[in-house]
Formats: structure tokens, C-alpha cells, sequence
């Protein structure tokens, strides 16, 4: 880590604090269906259960886990509820970002005296395996943060799930843990929410691009980078800005109806084997010009991998002080075209691949003129 960086994470006030991300639960149409596709196409492994058969009449959960990654799949068991109509509005999609605290209650103290709106007060769950303490607040659009506490707790997940042991498990692709998540928001919200992580959080500004950084010869937009004191949680915030076109934020929040989690960066500590497996198992990636790839080398200098295996997988590569890192992105995961996933290998590099914007802006456009919303 630089002097300037460690610099910036000295800088938040880190007050909760946080340990990690704890989970990830989304909100979909048919929970047994997406947890099917999660296991086989990203190699999650069958976790814990929660719904009728455990007492809860209202809704179903499955939970999966792939190394320190746990995910909750969650549908409602009928209309008109919270989950119903997220599900209406926004479709498939991250509701909740769940982090892992050493005390909800006075996370939730802390950070509702500082303006933050409250989701879920202080609240104990309890069983044979011991006691878990949640509370939430609200953040951008109808996404929330959820802290939990869990060092009196020994059971499989949470109370109220319970072992689901499963005939159907694919071998794991090498997912780590979850390396940043991106929020999309409105026209001049960006600052707004750096100020909510910064003052409410006790988040830090870590990188600032503007649309001289990420734009082409049609859309831009704008991003700030927001991390916590010990830099494991990273919370990119972007915004539109002006272009020439509609600019992949602005399909996001017209398709997702308001801000939300536009993508999760998923960490791996071998990119082509993952991606290998991945398109083997029909996730879908986009794709960059292949000469790309051309003048690489002139740009990140001498890396490891073989240029050759990078450009058949559209894998990008870019370098910052510390070194390297390889990223690629999957095409949208849901028919509505919001959320998607970012594999990442950091080789020492901790930025977030700025050299990579334009081409990776590109093959965006290309798939948005498919849809006919580069308008």
C-alpha cells in the first residue's frame, strides 16, 4: 500500500468499525430457480435454508457461500409486501448490504445520530447456536446496510435457517471474496452520498474520476471511491454526467427505476482459470476489440499471464504504483439490463483499472446499441 493511500484510510474516522462484508441478499422472482444458476454458472455451494418448512410463512431465502463470500437468495411466499413490491419496481437486484460489525447496536447509534435514516433497530435473533444482533439503516434508493453481529453465534448461518444439504453441489471457481460493490445514482447525487459515507460512516474519499476519466465519444459519467478505515469495504459511487447519448448509468436507472447495486467485483486469485470456467459454464462477458491488446504491453509493462490467454478470454489488464490487476466483466445477469458482476485479480495494484475505462465503455455501448438505448 502507498504512502498516499495509507494516507486516505487514516483518514476515515472508522468509528463502527467493520470487519467485512458479512452477506449480500437479493431480492428475486423465484429464489430456488436463482440459486440453481448461482451454483452452477459462479460455483456457490448450498449453505442454509429458510421458509415454510422452518416457520417462515412470508418468505423464502437460500443461502450460498463460496469461500468468504455468503449470498442470500430471498422471495416472497405472497403480493403486496416489502419484497413483492421491490421485486415489481426494480426486478431482480440487491436489497441489502450486510456488514459484519463487532456491535450492531451501537453501529446503528452511531450512525443514526449522524443522519442516517433508520431500516431495522437494534434486534436480537436467538437459538440453540447462540445469539446474533442485527440493525440497519437506509443508504442510495430502496438499498439498505444491514450490521451483524455475530461472535455469540456458532450456527450454521442465522437463527431461523437451518442446513440445507443439497445432492447438487459444482466444484467452486475459485471466488474469493467480495473486492468492492458499485452504487448507481441520480444526476448530481454523487457528492451527496460521498458526504453520507464520509459523515454518517466515517467512510474516506479513496479515488475521484470525473468524465475526463471515464467517457468516450458518446456517454461519460462519474464515480467516487469511498472505503472504511481498514480499506476492506470499498463502495464506489457513480453518477451520470453529459454525453453525446444515454450513458449506461442512465439505462441503469431508468430499467432498475432509481438507484441501486449496479455491479459486485468478486475477487479470484487466478482470473483465466475462473473466467475459463465460467464461460464453460455459460456466464456471459463482454467483450473488448482485440486490439486492445495490441499495445497493452506499451501501457502495463512485463505481467505474468500470456497475452495471447487474455485476449481469447477479453481479460483487461491495468498497472498503478503498487503493480497490476486483471478484470472482466459478465454481460448483465437479468433480463432487465442492471445488475452485473466484475471478476478482479489484484497482482499489488489497488485501483480500480482506469486504463481500462474507455475499451470497457465501449463494449458497454456496443451491447446498449443491441438494445437500442444508446439513444
Amino acid at each position: 500500500m502507498g504512502k498516499e493511500q495509507k494516507k486516505i484510510f487514516s483518514e476515515a474516522q472508522d468509528f463502527l468499525p467493520i470487519n467485512g462484508t458479512d452477506y449480500v441478499e437479493f431480492y428475486v422472482g423465484n429464489a430456488k430457480q436463482a440459486a440453481h444458476f448461482y451454483k452452477t454458472a459462479f460455483g456457490f455451494q448450498s449453505l442454509a435454508y429458510s421458509g415454510l418448512e422452518t416457520g417462515d410463512s412470508t418468505k423464502t431465502s437460500y443461502v450460498l457461500v463460496q469461500d468468504k463470500i455468503r449470498i442470500i437468495l430471498t422471495t416472497p411466499m405472497s403480493g403486496n409486501t416489502e419484497i413483492e413490491n421491490h421485486i415489481l419496481k426494480h426486478g431482480d437486484g440487491v436489497k441489502v448490504i450486510a456488514l459484519w460489525v463487532d456491535n450492531a447496536t451501537k453501529a446503528w447509534e452511531e450512525t443514526t445520530k449522524r443522519g442516517a435514516k433508520s431500516y431495522m433497530e437494534p434486534s436480537k435473533l436467538e437459538d440453540e447456536n447462540g445469539v446474533v444482533i442485527r440493525s440497519g439503516i437506509h443508504t442510495y434508493g430502496d438499498t439498505v446496510h444491514v450490521f451483524v453481529e455475530r461472535h455469540n453465534y456458532d450456527g450454521i448461518f442465522l437463527p431461523g435457517f437451518e442446513k440445507w444439504d443439497s445432492t447438487y453441489n459444482p466444484s467452486s471457481i475459485g471466488l474469493k471474496y467480495i473486492d468492492h460493490m458499485v452504487g448507481n445514482v441520480g444526476w448530481n447525487e454523487m457528492n451527496i452520498w460521498e458526504d453520507f459515507y464520509k459523515n454518517v460512516m466515517g467512510f474516506a474519499n479513496l479515488i475521484t474520476f470525473d468524465d475526463n476519466d471515464i467517457s468516450t465519444k458518446y456517454t461519460a459519467l462519474m464515480s467516487k471511491v469511498m472505503t472504511n478505515g481498514n480499506g476492506r469495504i470499498k463502495f464506489p459511487i457513480n453518477e451520470p454526467a453529459k454525453g453525446a447519448k444515454k450513458s449506461q448509468i442512465e439505462e441503469y436507472l431508468e430499467f432498475y427505476n432509481g438507484p441501486g447495486c449496479q455491479h459486485i467485483a468478486i475477487a479470484t486469485d487466478d482470473i483465466i482459470k475462473t473466467v475459463t470456467e465460467m464461460n464453460a459454464r455459460g456466464v456471459e462477458f463482454l467483450h473488448v476489440p482485440k486490439t486492445y491488446y495490441n499495445t497493452v504491453t506499451n501501457r502495463v509493462g512485463k505481467i505474468d499471464e500470456e497475452i495471447a490467454k487474455l485476449r481469447d478470454l477479453s481479460i483487461l489488464v491495468d498497472r498503478d504504483d503498487e503493480g497490476y490487476l486483471l478484470q472482466i466483466f459478465t454481460k448483465p445477469v437479468e433480463d432487465r439490463p442492471t445488475l452485473f458482476f466484475e471478476i478482479i485479480q489484484r497482482k499489488g495494484a489497488q485501483s480500480f483499472g482506469k486504463g481500462n475505462f474507455k475499451a470497457l465503455f465501449e463494449a458497454i455501448e456496443l451491447e446498449q446499441q443491441k438494445r437500442g438505448t444508446l439513444i
